[in-house]
């Protein structure tokens, strides 16, 4: 912060480590996790997938790929989370969701949307795993 103008001092370093524009924005793809067809009855078996799907979620936060996820409280539409990936297009986007096995077993759909952000939101991670007591 600049002691003068009480204004935040552009750090060039910083906005290139985020891929921050001008505007300290980015580009991400934004997911909509939605009731998918699935019909499994298992318990077993959607525990299984569940326990899958938090560990990829894990994994791609952990390599820097998803810096959003979360669930949805119980709605009308049937959405169920949200993940913003940190990726430039809907290809990419397509191939991490593939690794989610409860994606690929349909017990999820998705939207995906192109959002634009601010390119520090890969920040927040750090400050998250800092104050997070338990992971599912």
């Amino acid at each position: 912060m600049d002691a003068q103008t009480q204004k935040p001092v552009y750090d060039s370093v910083l906005a290139q480590k985020y891929g921050a524009d001008n505007y300290g924005m980015k580009s991400y793809v934004m997911v909509i996790l939605k009731t998918g067809s699935a019909d499994i009855q298992e318990k077993a078996k959607l525990d299984t997938l569940f326990r899958g799907h938090l560990d990829n979620i894990n994994r791609l936060a952990d390599e820097g790929k998803l810096v959003i996820a979360g669930p949805f409280h119980k709605n009308h539409r049937g959405y169920r989370g949200i993940f913003i990936l940190n990726v430039p297009n809907f290809e990419q986007a397509k191939e991490l969701l593939a690794t989610d096995p409860a994606i690929k077993a349909n017990v999820f759909d998705t939207e995906l949307f192109m959002w634009y952000g601010s390119a520090a939101l890969p920040a927040y991670l750090e400050t998250a795993k800092k104050i997070t007591k338990e992971n599912p």
